[in-house]
């Protein structure tokens, strides 16, 4: 592949202040992308507001020759953040969901305030800036949006009942809209960065926020968003220097039959059948859950007529 570049391409960075947001907005500056900063300035904890943080980001990048803006809105006014871009550039070509904050707790401790400032940054915030983004992507047939989950929103992980859910939300969001960008070229792809940042200074120890540098997940979110790339919809674990695309899988199952009932009692005995992974395939989509069950029970859901 040829060099990667951004000429004339503007790109939104949200949570841009610090961590892997400033990594991101630093190499798209790099490469050519004008590029705005965004930053609420507020506590790892969602907490408080400033400017200082977008400002010194938007310093160094100019002091290096690149093109940027500082946005001080909160990811939850996406509208004032695509503003921005569009007064400042004109257009508006990428968006990388990076705002993010923790507020952990078992659930049985957790407070509705807790629950809801993480869905208000990660879920709606996300929403907002690429809901506002989306109709400049569509008319000039171009765009590309990246979305942040986590290992805890792949897997769950104990004290993060709102993270993981929050940050599940966006694997279904970046999926559906992965299909409804695909005719107008607009590529939504979804990471899981394993980096070290404010959020996680206080509990790694140094040699572990070292090999854990944002440095090692902007590479991929570089390529995904560039003009060569063809991925989208995918998902991606990253950090420490090691890539991989993380992919649902589906056991073969067991089809009892339509010509009769099927009991509780069926399924418990047909639970090791049920849960064999021997003869796994892939769960890519939708339609493909519509196929198994139709190879298994013999119905054709997927032209099924009234």
């Amino acid at each position: 592949m040829s060099q990667i570049n951004f000429q004339d391409k503007v790109v939104i960075v949200t949570g841009a202040g610090g961590g892997l947001g400033k990594s991101y907005a630093l190499e798209f500056a790099k490469r050519g992308a004008k590029v705005v900063v965004n930053d609420l300035g507020g506590s790892g904890h969602g907490e408080g507001a400033s400017n200082r943080a977008a400002d010194l980001v938007v310093d160094e990048i100019i002091a290096n020759g690149g093109v940027a803006v500082a946005n001080y809105n909160s990811v939850e006014d996406g509208e004032s953040i695509v503003k921005t871009a569009i007064d400042a550039y004109g257009r508006i070509d990428i968006v990388i969901n990076n705002a993010g904050i923790l507020r952990d707790s078992s659930f049985v401790k957790m407070s509705d305030l807790d629950w809801e400032l993480i869905y208000k940054v990660h879920v709606n915030g996300a929403y907002a800036v690429t809901k506002a983004a989306w109709p400049y992507m569509v008319a000039q047939g171009f765009g590309r949006v990246i979305f942040t989950t986590s290992a805890a929103g792949i897997y769950g992980n104990f004290g993060q009942a709102n993270y993981s859910s929050a940050k599940s939300a966006l694997l279904g969001l970046g999926k559906t809209l992965a299909i409804e960008g695909a005719r107008k070229n607009i590529q939504v792809n979804v990471i899981a960065p394993i980096a070290g940042s404010r959020l996680t200074q206080t509990i790694w120890p140094e040699d572990v926020l070292k090999a854990t540098s944002p440095d090692y997940v902007v590479p991929l979110v570089v390529k995904l968003c560039s003009d060569e790339n063809k991925e989208t919809g995918g998902v991606f674990e990253v950090g420490a220097s090691w890539f991989a695309k993380v992919r649902v899988e589906r056991s073969e199952g067991y089809a009892f039959g339509i010509e009769k009932d099927v009991s509780a009692e069926d399924v418990a005995d047909k639970w090791d059948n049920i849960c064999d992974f021997s003869n796994s395939t892939p769960a890519e989509s939708i339609v493909s859950t519509f196929n198994a069950v139709g190879e298994m029970v013999g119905i054709d859901l997927l032209n099924a007529k009234k």
